[in-house]
């Protein structure tokens, strides 16, 4: 018989983090530990509005499903028992935990894919002023990091990326507009990042407006996110998209990101891998997707004025694994 415990947290930031959507001041986080014989798994997740998910609701999601958890709710099961998301999330990323201690493998072991020694991530510019989004971007380079990725909204739009491009002139950039673009004037946006050698856009169109995009001429990449949670999400995308974001909480846990990141390369589609504001916990069960991405943006526990425990080892635009046991 397991015991199932889950608990929320909330880690505060060390610095306000401003997307389109709004302001963040700190990471609420909801942890499930799954403990069987002894032995102890852990997962987490970060419930975001955006998909109508709160602390609460998730929660609920989960302790409706202890029963069947403690009486051995296989990880396989458990996709069909309960929706993509953030709950699902958290509970697949426990089992995941559970199997790797029960079975004395790494997580990597398990997946069967080879642990690199370090991860080069994208270190976050948030949205401010063009003066202090430039001078954001000049301290996470001279700090070590080589891939930006600049937080937009509606506004200011050339007057941001001029000036960033202007003091980091040799680094990689990617934009994320967090869907707040409107299809008109999207050619000419396109245009501008991509003459100031941006790498990619990011979901730049509501989820419900993407069809827009289709057979829309673009100069360079455009991601989907909010577009993209699973397998089924793939059919909407073709002439949309060419790469995809994929996050533990929209996908609802590392089992379907797996099938997803397979079947959307198979199909055509580069793979980004990102995160939510989370702790160590989040970015560990999502690492055996590292390989296969163009993009790592998993820095949401660089935002957080103190780490779970234990720890990744962050730097600046990097993690390295080199050191970490397991």
């Amino acid at each position: 018989m397991r015991q199932v415990n889950v608990y929320p947290e909330t880690w505060p930031l060390n610095a306000p983090l401003i997307i389109a959507r709004g302001s963040r001041s700190e990471a609420l986080v909801l942890v499930v530990e799954i403990e069987q014989d002894g032995i102890k798994g852990i997962g987490e997740c970060t419930p975001y509005p955006r998909y109508d998910e709160s602390v609460a609701s998730v929660m609920a999601q989960i302790n409706n499903l202890k029963p069947a958890l403690e009486k051995g709710l296989s990880r396989h099961l458990l996709q069909q028992q309960l929706v993509p998301g953030a709950a699902r999330n958290a509970i697949d990323s426990a089992l995941w935990d559970l199997e790797c201690r029960q079975q004395r493998q790494s997580l990597w072991q398990k997946t069967g894919v080879p642990m690199p020694d370090s991860v080069v991530m994208a270190q976050t510019v948030s949205i401010d002023t063009p003066k202090v989004m430039a001078l954001c971007a000049a301290l996470l380079v001279e700090k070590g990091a080589r891939l930006l990725k600049i937080k937009l909204d509606n506004h200011l739009i050339t007057e941001r990326l001029m000036a960033i491009r202007a003091r980091v002139p040799d680094v990689t950039l990617i934009v994320d507009a967090n869907e707040s673009w409107d299809a008109e004037g999207l050619a000419t946006r396109c245009q501008l990042l991509a003459d100031l050698k941006v790498a990619m856009l990011e979901q730049p169109l509501p989820a419900d407006n993407d069809a827009a995009l289709s057979d829309f001429v673009h100069p360079l990449p455009i991601c989907a996110d909010e577009s993209c949670h699973t397998r089924d999400s793939l059919i909407n995308l073709h002439g949309r998209y060419d790469m995809i974001n994929i996050k533990l909480d929209k996908s609802g846990g590392l089992t379907e990101a797996l099938a997803l990141a397979q079947q959307a390369r198979a199909e055509g589609f580069e793979i980004m891998l990102g995160c939510m504001l989370c702790t160590s916990r989040s970015i560990s069960a999502a690492l055996p997707l590292v390989p296969q991405a163009c993009f790592v943006d998993l820095d949401g526990p660089t935002w957080l004025a103190r780490d779970a425990e234990p720890s990744l080892a962050f730097s600046c635009g990097r993690i390295d694994l080199s050191s970490r046991p397991g």
